[in-house]
């Protein structure tokens, strides 16, 4: 068992610190990957706030089928959707007014690497929702290919065939803004 699933079980048997465990434990990720879907932080932050309101009242079963962050991530990516279907429209926040600049020793080096973050995250942004996700839950969540295709529903073959896509369009939108990333 992961510390998710045991936290969970620990709050099915009655200790609300289990629920606590479980939101100190995902939520920070879970938001990112939200937003990923949403392109809203407080959307993002809002249906995460409901993701663990369900786990919370509703106390859905945990059948052990994944793993508790696949399962986790599949009712967040629901409850994306159904907010989504809601509101019939997506908002983006400009990721420029999320951007600091550290200040260190090599400040030239830091804006650098923080002008390649911004690029990359703009160039996330143009990517369709279902490249961001994929993208998202693979490289900056480390979800292998069938955890991923459990939390999108789909098979691992089309996992496969969306990451190669995506990273493509990635590249592309990433030539386009005048940058190069040799690993894609």
């Amino acid at each position: 068992m992961d510390s998710g699933e045991t936290s969970y079980r620990k709050y099915l048997d009655g200790d609300d610190n289990g629920l606590v465990e479980i939101i100190r434990d995902y939520k920070d990720g879970l938001i990112l990957y939200l937003n990923g879907i949403t392109g809203n932080i407080s959307s993002a932050e809002e249906i995460m706030e409901e993701t663990f309101f369900k786990i919370a009242v509703k106390k859905p079963v945990f059948k052990g089928k994944s793993s508790f962050k696949t399962w986790l991530y599949s009712i967040g990516r629901n409850a994306a959707i159904d907010a989504m279907r809601k509101d019939s429209r997506i908002s983006s926040f400009p990721i420029d007014n999320y951007t600091d600049i550290a200040d260190e020793e090599n400040i030239e080096l830091e804006y650098l690497k923080e002008e390649q973050k911004i690029m990359l995250h703009k160039a996330l942004g143009n990517l369709s929702p279902d490249y961001r996700q994929v993208l998202y839950l693979t490289y900056f969540e480390e979800f292998s290919i069938d955890e991923t295709a459990v939390i999108m529903k789909k098979n691992k073959k089309q996992i496969n065939n969306l990451l190669y896509r995506a990273k493509q369009s990635l590249r592309n939108e990433l030539e386009r803004g005048g940058f190069v990333y040799e690993r894609l």
